[in-house]
């Protein structure tokens, strides 16, 4: 039987059956022309060199509905370096007849207004893909054509076109009329993978629950079946309310702000593909500063600050009952997730999920410690309706200056005599 099964607070979209494809992105095409599309790609230089994303490169010159395509490029700390993203992207179609443009995140211009946020007291955070989408969302912002902006991760492995015409569908046709969707998918080789999503974000919502009783916001972050998917779409209109964290914490974050911007009948999940493969992280048990363990830190941090705006109160003792509760039901989705493995013939190694489940606890504590010592924590980045209140004429100089790095590109191929 195929899965239709709706549960939760929200509506979910499933795939059934195969993709007709061409009927799919015909119906975009042509509901794009009255709601335009941005597609917002958060990308690290360094990803260049990846055959994923020269796979979603192919693929994009292939998309027929796309208005803008913005990347916003991080690490590229030379002109060199960003002129080879930009070569990279050469091809990739838009409707708006720029093709794809290409935010150079780490260049003096750029830069520069980084620094006049941070002035104002508006910090944009750190270099990671919050900051970068949050950029890429201010590109769009200010050129104020697009209706819907679609935004997934650059290091898929396997990138289908419907996988992009799934996610946008829900917010550009009119007759669905969401306005907010968020992407989902099995996570399934000879293995069962997802492991931030299986052996904490599920349980650690479920402990809370059974420690805390019901409440509205875990209700609704707990229908979603892969809350931690990198892939969403909201039109402009959230993307210009929405508040959003800088680090690893930014899916939280953003379910959490559409939760309290959105009405639950505007919000849906979709399917996307079938199976779905990107880069592994390592777990990195014993360094809480990096890989799996790092991840962890910031989306309990992010969860932490949602509820605690919500009036939970967090203390050491409550701390103390949530690892607890959370290490149970942990625990015992690893004994689940075993006994389906050993039904389809997986691999699955027991005791390094428990190894899993030992670090997701320790960095839960490290997370609830640092929220009992300072409450007030990592601001998360100003969303823009506050930037452009205090910096009105903000998204026009960041148009400027990204089109001024567009600009710099094309004067030095001329004088070195490049055609």
């Amino acid at each position: 039987m195929s899965d239709f099964h709706q549960t939760g607070n929200i509506t979910t979209l499933h795939r059934l059956g195969s993709t007709d494809l061409e009927r799919l992105e015909a119906e975009v095409r042509v509901h794009s022309h009255a709601r335009p599309i941005a597609l917002v790609l958060p990308c690290l230089f360094d990803e260049l060199r990846d055959t994923a994303l020269k796979s979603i490169i192919e693929t994009l010159r292939g998309v027929p509905y796309l208005h803008q395509v913005v990347v916003c490029v991080d690490g590229a700390e030379r002109r060199e370096d960003f002129d080879e993203m930009r070569a990279a992207f050469e091809g990739v179609p838009t409707l708006d007849g720029r093709g794809a443009v290409l935010i150079w995140s780490d260049g003096p211009r750029l830069r520069s207004i980084r620094d006049r946020l941070r002035a104002e007291g508006l910090d944009p955070g750190e270099r990671g893909k919050g900051r970068a989408t949050w950029l890429a969302y201010g590109y769009v912002l200010a050129m104020a054509e697009a209706h819907v902006v679609a935004v997934h991760d650059c290091d898929i492995r396997d990138y289908p076109r419907e996988l992009l015409a799934r996610l946008c569908f829900p917010t550009v046709h009119p007759n669905l009329n969401y306005e907010f969707a968020k992407g989902y998918y099995g996570r399934v080789t000879d293995r069962l993978y997802g492991r931030v999503t299986r052996l904490f974000m599920t349980p650690l919502l479920r402990a809370m629950k059974s420690v805390l009783g019901p409440l509205p916001l875990l209700d609704y972050l707990d229908s979603f079946r892969y809350p931690l998917a990198g892939e969403c779409a909201m039109t402009t209109d959230l993307v210009r309310i929405n508040r959003i964290p800088s680090d690893w914490g930014l899916e939280v974050g953003v379910l959490a702000e559409v939760f309290r911007n959105c009405s639950a009948k505007r919000i849906c999940q979709v399917e996307l593909v079938e199976n779905y493969e990107h880069k592994h992280r390592q777990l990195s048990e014993s360094d809480p500063s990096t890989g799996l363990h790092r991840m962890v830190v910031d989306i309990a941090s992010s969860l932490v600050r949602n509820l605690a705006s919500y009036g939970v109160q967090f203390d050491a003792g409550f701390l103390n009952t949530l690892i607890a509760a959370y290490l149970r039901t942990a625990q015992d989705a690893v004994a689940r997730y075993n006994d389906d493995a050993a039904l389809n013939g997986l691999l699955f190694d027991r005791h390094e999920e428990e190894v899993a489940v030992e670090t997701f606890a320790r960095a839960l504590r490290t997370a609830g410690l640092h929220f009992v010592r300072d409450p007030m924590g990592a601001p998360q980045i100003p969303n823009w309706s506050r930037v452009t209140a205090a910096l009105p004429h903000l998204l026009d100089e960041l148009r400027a200056a990204v089109e001024a790095d567009r600009r710099g590109r094309a004067l030095s191929v001329v004088a070195g005599g490049v055609p």
